[in-house]
C-alpha cells in the first residue's frame, strides 16, 4: 500500500510539474522594437505546456482580457486542467498585448503569437488534431486564428499548417462594427478610428470561409460587455459557408464566467466535449 501511495505521489508530481512548464515562443521575438530583456516578462510571449503522454488531440487555449491584459488563470490554466481530465494535451498562450511601444505594427503582434504557437505545437508533436479555445478577446483572437491562418505574420519555412482543427469561442468579441463590438478590445487593438480596411480584417463574421474549422459556441443572453450579437452573427455566417457549428446559450451569466456560470447549473463544457467527440 505504501509503495501504492508512492508511485501516486510521482505520478502527481511529474504532472503537476509538466503543467507548471513554460516555454517562450521565439529566439528572437518578430515585430518587436526591443529585446526580449529590455521587454521585461509582462511583455514576453510564452506557451505554459500542460502535456498528456498518451493525448491524440491538442488544444490552444487563448484568454481574453480585453487585449489590456491577460486573464491567465480562470479562462487559461483551469481551461487547461479541465481539457487534460478529458484526455487532451493543453497549451495555454500568454500573448503580447498590442501596443505600439513595445511593436512596429501593434494590430498583429496577438495574431502572431497564436500563429506562432500553433506552428510550434505542430513542429514538436505529432497530434490527431489541433484545436483552439478562446474567451472575450482571446475568443477574437482565436477566430483571428481560425480564418487568417493562410495569412501568415511569422516565418513559417516549413510550410507548417497554422489552421486549427476545431474552434471553441467562448463569449467571444466577434465584429469591429461599433454597434456590436467591445469597445475596450476594438481600441486597443486597432484604434477608435481605424482604417476601413482593418475593421473588415478583424471583424470575423466578414472574414468566414468553408475553410474555416468547425466551431462551438457559448454566450449569455444578459452580457452587457459582449452582445451576444457577436456570437450570432458568426454564426450565421458560418451557416452561409456550410461550416460545421453548433452555439450553446445561457440566459444569464453575464461576462467572463469562464469555466463556471454559477448563474446556471447547465455546463457548456459538458456539452462542449460531447460535440467535440462527435466531431471524431
Amino acid at each position: 500500500m505504501r509503495f501504492i501511495y508512492s508511485l501516486l505521489f510521482v505520478v502527481l508530481l511529474n504532472y503537476y510539474t509538466l503543467a507548471q512548464e513554460k516555454v517562450a515562443l521565439y529566439s528572437i521575438i518578430p515585430n518587436a522594437t526591443k529585446s526580449a530583456e529590455a521587454l521585461g516578462a509582462e511583455n514576453v510571449p510564452v506557451l505554459y505546456k500542460y502535456e498528456l503522454p498518451s493525448a491524440k488531440q491538442a488544444v490552444l487555449v487563448i484568454p481574453g482580457g480585453g487585449y489590456s491584459h491577460v486573464a491567465i488563470n480562470h479562462e487559461g490554466h483551469e481551461i487547461a486542467k479541465a481539457f487534460n481530465e478529458q484526455g487532451y494535451s493543453a497549451f495555454v498562450l500568454y500573448y503580447r498585448l498590442p501596443k505600439d511601444e513595445y511593436m512596429k505594427v501593434r494590430k498583429i503582434g496577438p495574431l502572431q503569437d497564436a500563429q506562432r504557437s500553433m506552428q510550434c505545437i505542430r513542429e514538436h508533436y505529432d497530434f490527431d488534431k489541433v484545436g483552439v479555445i478562446g474567451f472575450s478577446a482571446g475568443g477574437h483572437l482565436a477566430s483571428s486564428l481560425s480564418n487568417h491562418f493562410d495569412d501568415v505574420k511569422i516565418e513559417n519555412k516549413h510550410a507548417i499548417n497554422l489552421a486549427p482543427d476545431f474552434s471553441v469561442l467562448i463569449y467571444p468579441v466577434i465584429s469591429m462594427d461599433d454597434e456590436i463590438t467591445h469597445k475596450g478590445s476594438k481600441k486597443n487593438l486597432i484604434g477608435e478610428h481605424p482604417e476601413t480596411e482593418d475593421s473588415v480584417y478583424f471583424s470575423l463574421e466578414k472574414q468566414v470561409s468553408k475553410n474555416t474549422p468547425p466551431t462551438f459556441l457559448v454566450h449569455a443572453e444578459d452580457d452587457k460587455t459582449v452582445l451576444i450579437a457577436n456570437a450570432l452573427r458568426y454564426q450565421e455566417a458560418l451557416d452561409r459557408e456550410g461550416v460545421i457549428n453548433e452555439i450553446f446559450v445561457y440566459k444569464t451569466g453575464g461576462h467572463g464566467f469562464g469555466l463556471h456560470n454559477r448563474t446556471d447549473a447547465k455546463k457548456w463544457s459538458e456539452a462542449m466535449f460531447t460535440w467535440l467527440e462527435d466531431l471524431k
